[in-house]
């Protein structure tokens, strides 16, 4: 039972890497893009994501937790354990917040193609060259490298 659990950590924590690593690359690809077409072009990337980010968040927490009740050597109250849990609090937060912020700015995207209006637009700009969502999404990248110091380390184990 151990080899599958932690095979399904493992993997659970390599697609929400992949979710981590696609943002950055649409958040740095469409940094500063103000014309809608380019944007909803960028975020069509984003499907995938969307459907790596939720399996991988919720994976690692699940399989974790589970490892930690599984293996006789961890306790759920252990340290770490407690930490990495914390993380992925944190980490939600920051993605919710991150989410909501160019998940708006897809959307604004897709209104203004659909209405035929392809001009550059201000605050689709606005938004695409947020210091807010850059940090937010830094923050989040360092949670995920927080979550793997954690994980192997295992300070106070």
């Amino acid at each position: 039972m151990y080899d599958w659990l932690l095979a399904l950590h493992i993997l659970s924590a390599a697609a929400l890497v992949a979710a981590v690593v696609l943002y950055s690359v649409l958040i740095l690809g469409t940094r500063g893009l103000d014309r809608p077409s380019e944007v909803v072009r960028y975020f069509r990337l984003a499907r995938v994501g969307d459907v790596l980010m939720p399996i991988g968040a919720l994976g690692v927490l699940i399989f974790g937790i589970w490892l930690a009740i599984d293996v006789e050597a961890y306790q759920v109250w252990d340290g770490w354990v407690i930490a990495a849990i914390v993380l992925w609090f944190i980490f939600g937060g920051v993605g919710s917040r991150l989410g909501k912020l160019y998940n708006g700015a897809r959307d604004r995207a897709r209104k203004l193609v659909a209405e035929g209006r392809d001009e550059p637009d201000a605050e689709l700009r606005k938004v695409m060259t947020s210091q807010t969502g850059l940090i937010l999404h830094l923050t989040a990248v360092l949670l995920v490298i927080l979550f793997f110091v954690v994980m192997i380390y295992k300070p106070g184990a």
